[in-house]
């Protein structure tokens, strides 16, 4: 008889005991989780809980007291904010952070710059390599505009557009680097149920056909438990739970921190609204 197999999946990103505190305010507190490359991860917890604080360490706009986070076995410790995003670690943000008078087409490949090998006097003397290499960062541009479905948008400049195009513009913008890791910071904020449901499309394909891995910062429940693969919760400052959707929707700690009491037996975390699946490349 053949034995199970039991398939464990690479660990790309390891947070170990982070600790910051704010003068006498414990943000995070010895908070530790893996997150396994190629999957979607949620991390999810009331106002205040930690989350955006963990985003800022992993971005290196914040320094952890104690701890440490490691990318790919390698610490980011030292790593210069500046170097983050060619290291492969990209993110968007809950407040858009565009060019606005710019393009679309423009502002995905300012997300690219990262990637640019050419310096201020070859740019200046206009070599050769510097135009064969905007002709590649146009070229991965192209590939963003149509995965992502911005084809018909590409050269419309970012502030005449929908607040959800202008969400999938900047998911596009932080794909051009090519990252191995992408930050979603509560990618559904101010969206209406049919962009929600766009965006949802859009993150399952994105990871699908690139592989990319992602952590998602989010309160909309629905969104979260429809794709993730793994969830951690963190609430003041803790990690009080992580596990499958499944597992999380009907952890007592969960259901009491999120309804500020304790939970009866078998009361689920609900979803906030169900996501319907649409296509990533139809009008928001």
């Amino acid at each position: 008889m053949r034995k199970c197999q039991v398939v464990t999946r690479e660990i790309l990103l390891s947070v170990r005991d982070i600790t910051v505190r704010f003068g006498g305010i414990t943000a995070l507190n010895s908070v530790s989780f893996d997150v396994p490359r190629g999957g979607v991860c949620g991390l999810i917890g009331p106002n205040g809980a930690g989350k955006t604080t963990l985003f800022n360490c992993l971005s290196r706009l914040y320094r952890y007291e104690s701890g440490d986070i490691l990318f790919e076995g390698n610490s980011i410790s030292n790593l210069p904010v500046h170097r983050i995003a060619s290291y492969g670690i990209g993110r968007t943000f809950q407040n858009l952070a565009m060019f606005r008078t710019l393009s679309v087409r423009q502002n995905i490949m300012i997300g690219a710059h990262c990637r640019s090998r050419s310096g201020f006097l070859s740019s200046a003397l206009r070599l050769r390599r510097v135009a064969q290499e905007e002709a590649r960062l146009m070229a991965r541009a192209n590939e963003l505009l149509a995965l992502l479905g911005l084809g018909d948008v590409a050269e419309r400049p970012v502030s005449d557009l929908p607040f959800g195009i202008q969400k999938r513009v900047e998911f596009a913008r932080a794909l051009a680097a090519d990252p191995k890791l992408i930050l979603l910071d509560e990618p559904a904020a101010g969206l209406n149920h049919e962009e929600l449901a766009d965006l949802t499309e859009t993150i399952r394909l994105v990871q699908s056909k690139l592989g990319i891995t992602i952590l998602l910062v989010e309160h909309h429940m629905g969104l979260v438990m429809g794709i993730s693969d793994h969830i951690v919760v963190l609430n003041f400052g803790a990690k009080i739970a992580e596990g499958t959707p499944a597992q999380i929707q009907s952890n007592p700690d969960v259901i009491a921190a999120y309804l500020g009491a304790p939970a009866a037996a078998g009361t689920p975390v609900q979803p906030a609204q169900p996501v319907q699946p649409f296509h990533a490349g139809a009008p928001a």
